[in-house]
């Protein structure tokens, strides 16, 4: 009997949805801590850096033991790791002298989770024989998106319902879908990442090959042109539609999310009639007009429009890169794929600090922040260029 590679699929796009839930699910209760443990505002903003900064740690470390373990052993870990964080954010702030120590371990648990999530649900998909694994790689990236828009939906409903103060409730309610996922995990098939008889690449030859650092550098300009614009769109709607935070905090993240997510489905569902390099770089061209929009239209509305409009231009970045390499670098595995998401984590964390260091030298203006940001699609576009030329 031939093993149900599709159950395998469906466990990958719960597993980013489990990883929508560690990066999102927190920051929506950044002042609920704050007046809850009387944590000071510059501690509480530290979480986010320590998330991603755990998570950038262990795409690096993962590479040493995840083919020794098996991937099998490395998902449950993760979604354990995950689970145990999310409940730990439950507990241990309430159990330890000082809180923000208890948050501390909390988000390193479940950053260990999400980080090795990051490294092993893509290679997963990609071995799992399927008719196009660009579109399904794409489709399994839209999930991240409808994990985010799911979370801040849930939780806005469920805090409406039940009352914030009842918050830890639904982190364990979160930990729980975490920890069934990594069961489900136990269960399913897994196609070798490396095909029989073929011997994977070192990391000396990664290293040698010019190509796999034009792949590296398209996945950090894919994160950074990402998240250069992601966390400022909540501010855009506070500005463009005059709203409360938590109403911006919906409309602008929630839009960005949800148009990123219909371009990931957009080619999930027809990607095999559409060029692969063409929808990248057009989605390139698009991504610039959206910041310059954003730098130079002085409406907030319609900065507001184009905020949303980037999330749509990004969507394929991210999924399309790892297709990419995936196709020209053949049995790359695990240290292929845990590099790239470093780099892709290395993008994220990079743009944000790159439209903030712009706008400082500028009297804090933000539009001339995120139109300098223009060089993180620009370099893109260049390197899928040169990748074609390489490639022949």
């Amino acid at each position: 009997m031939k093993p149900n590679y599709q159950k395998t699929i469906y466990a990958c796009f719960l597993g980013y949805i489990v990883q929508a839930i560690v990066n999102n699910f927190a920051p929506l209760l950044f002042l609920t801590f704050q007046r809850s443990y009387s944590i000071p505002l510059s501690q509480i903003t530290m979480l986010v850096t320590f998330n991603f900064g755990v998570q950038l740690l262990t795409d690096l470390l993962a590479v040493g033991f995840i083919d020794r373990i098996g991937y099998r052993a490395s998902t449950f870990l993760a979604h354990l790791f995950a689970s145990a964080g999310l409940l730990s954010l439950a507990i241990l702030p309430e159990l330890c002298s000082n809180a923000f120590a208890g948050l501390l371990i909390a988000v390193t648990l479940y950053a260990i989770g999400g980080g090795l999530l990051e490294v092993l649900v893509s290679p997963i998909v990609e071995s799992c024989p399927t008719d196009n694994k660009e579109t399904a790689m794409s489709l399994l990236h839209s999930f991240y998106c409808w994990g985010h828009v799911g979370v801040v939906a849930i939780s806005t409903v469920f805090f409406t319902v039940f009352g914030i103060a009842n918050w830890k409730y639904l982190s364990i309610v979160w930990a729980l879908f975490t920890l069934m996922n990594g069961i489900f995990f136990l269960t399913v098939p897994f196609a070798p990442l490396v095909e029989e008889g073929e011997t994977g690449i070192s990391f000396a030859e990664l290293f040698k090959m010019k190509l796999f650092w034009i792949f590296l550098l398209m996945m950090m300009c894919a994160g950074a042109s990402e998240q250069a614009v992601s966390q400022w769109a909540s501010t855009f709607a506070e500005k463009g539609l005059g709203v409360t935070k938590t109403i911006g905090d919906l409309a602008g993240p929630m839009m960005f999310a949800v148009l990123m997510g219909t371009s990931r489905a957009f080619y999930g569902k027809f990607g095999e009639r559409i060029n692969l390099d063409r929808f990248m770089i057009l989605s390139g061209i698009l991504c610039i007009i959206s910041y310059l929009t954003i730098a130079i239209v002085p409406n907030p509305v319609v900065s507001l429009i184009a905020c949303g409009i980037t999330g749509l231009s990004v969507g394929i970045m991210w999924p399309g890169t790892f297709s990419k390499s995936s196709a020209v670098l053949r049995n790359g595995g695990t240290a292929m794929f845990a590099f790239l998401a470093l780099a892709g984590d290395l993008g994220c964390s990079g743009g944000p600090t790159f439209v903030g260091i712009i706008s400082s030298q500028f009297a804090d203006n933000l539009k001339i922040g995120i139109g300098a940001a223009i060089i993180f699609p620009l370099l893109l576009i260049g390197s899928i260029a040169l990748e074609k030329r390489w490639s022949r």
